[in-house]
């Protein structure tokens, strides 16, 4: 039996999507072909016209680069809503305070997804 990491994803082909991106843990690759599925969804409200993956933020205070936060999705729906989305297993106590900082900083709202979300 192949040793699982801490994201609970086996070996580099478990995390693999068809297109060949690799995923930091199941949850993260199974929202994207959820995401996949939405992009074919006929309702208008829960169409997904684009979405981006792996996207960065930066916050400044003062100039000073103070952290870099890399965001799992960005998501644009055919009614043009944005939903920015961490698709998380364990939340940390860094993660929440980098997540709280983000929001601020750029006025977002962050959506985390867990197993069972959808």
């Amino acid at each position: 039996m192949a040793k699982r990491s801490k994201y609970g994803v086996a070996a580099k082909k478990d995390r693999t999507h068809k297109d060949g991106t690799v995923y930091m843990s199941k949850l993260e690759m199974n929202y994207r072909k959820h995401l996949d599925l939405l992009k074919k969804a006929t309702n208008p409200k829960n169409k997904v016209v684009n979405y981006s993956e792996q996207v960065p933020m930066e916050v400044y205070i003062n100039g000073f680069k103070i952290f870099k936060y890399i965001l799992d999705f960005k998501v644009e729906y055919a009614d043009g809503r944005i939903e920015y989305v961490d698709a998380k297993g364990v939340l940390t106590s860094i993660y929440r305070l980098k997540k709280k900082a983000v929001e601020a900083y750029f006025g977002i709202k962050i959506k985390e997804v867990k197993r069972g979300d959808f």
